[in-house]
């Protein structure tokens, strides 16, 4: 490989899997840190660590590498998992990989998350320059390990992802696109909340650029498609890449509230009918631009879910 060695944790997940295709595609070598043994395309190293719960040794894993993309952890908010499980996986285990890096890389990419600045819902829009004010352990759990490489020394950023959509992806975000996908007519017309979302080629196109700027820039940077938008505009453009009409139907957001709340899902409505908006300033001012709107990039996954070309 002609670019330099990236050791890449979370191999295994949704965002993981993408970025080893995206890393190694783009000509870095790439070594996976594991669980447990995966299968990884040809020309991809591979190291088993064990669970990051516990003492892990990364001497093996870092020999010879260049950069650390740390994207492993416990993946997103959930009931019933103990705040101490979040501290050791999330916080911990990135601290104890990032003293080992000292010394030894060049860059250290944590993958946090939006959560670590703001709770699921936000009514202004997000800046790097708010107070981070996450409200679950999740949230919390990322922000102490970015509070936690601050005082390292260590050529470091993290990226706070505001949601990722992609192929593959789950979750609320993966409802959607099964909804959009369906011929069923959707009652979300009347919602106004303003999102941020990003694909997931653009956040591994922002990975690629901090590990290549010249100088790390030992911050957090929210990583974000240009502009938010609302549900109906995500539905149109899925239902666009899938050779469909938008199909909406403008129910009342207080009648559509209450069905949710009758089906006990009234968490699911908060996060579909509020905003969560972020502006990725820092991100620009380092010179990276995604590479497509937010409506583009859902349109472009819609018709790759579907077989279509996509036309440029």
């Amino acid at each position: 490989m002609s670019g330099p060695r990236i050791l890449l944790t979370g191999a295994s997940g949704f965002v993981g899997r993408h970025l080893l295709a995206d890393l190694a595609a783009a000509g870095y070598g790439v070594r996976v840190a594991t669980r447990r043994r995966m299968v990884v395309p040809p020309g991809v190293e591979q190291v088993v660590v064990g669970d990051l719960a516990e003492s892990v040794d990364w001497t093996t894993a870092l020999a010879g590498v260049d950069a650390v993309v740390h994207g492993a952890g416990i993946a997103h908010a959930g009931p019933g998992i103990p705040e101490e499980r979040y501290r050791r996986v999330n916080t911990d285990a990135t601290v104890a990989l990032a003293r080992a890096a000292q010394g030894r890389v060049g860059r250290f990419v944590f993958i946090s998350s939006i959560r670590a600045q703001s709770g699921p819902v936000a009514p202004t829009v997000l800046t790097e320059a708010d107070p981070p004010q996450p409200t679950d352990p999740y949230g919390r759990s990322k922000l102490a390990a970015e509070q936690a490489l601050a005082a390292l020394d260590l050529p470091w950023v993290a990226l706070r992802p505001v949601l990722v959509y992609g192929e593959g992806v789950a979750g609320n975000m993966g409802a959607l696109i099964r909804l959009a996908r369906s011929p069923l007519p959707l009652p979300f017309g009347a919602l106004r909340g303003e999102r941020s979302l990003v694909a997931v080629e653009t956040l591994a196109a922002a990975i690629r650029h901090v590990i290549a700027l010249p100088e790390a820039p030992r911050r957090a940077m929210i990583v974000a498609d240009p502009a938010p938008v609302t549900i109906p505009v995500i539905i149109t453009a899925l239902r666009a890449g899938f050779a469909r009409p938008p199909g909406l139907l403008s129910v009342p957001r207080p009648v559509l509230a209450g069905l949710f709340r009758l089906a006990g899902r009234s968490a699911s409505f908060t996060r579909l009918g509020s905003a969560l908006a972020a502006d990725a300033a820092a991100l620009r001012r380092c010179g990276f631009a995604p590479p497509w709107p937010t409506e583009e990039g859902l349109r472009r996954l819609a018709a790759r879910l579907s077989g279509q070309r996509i036309l440029e």
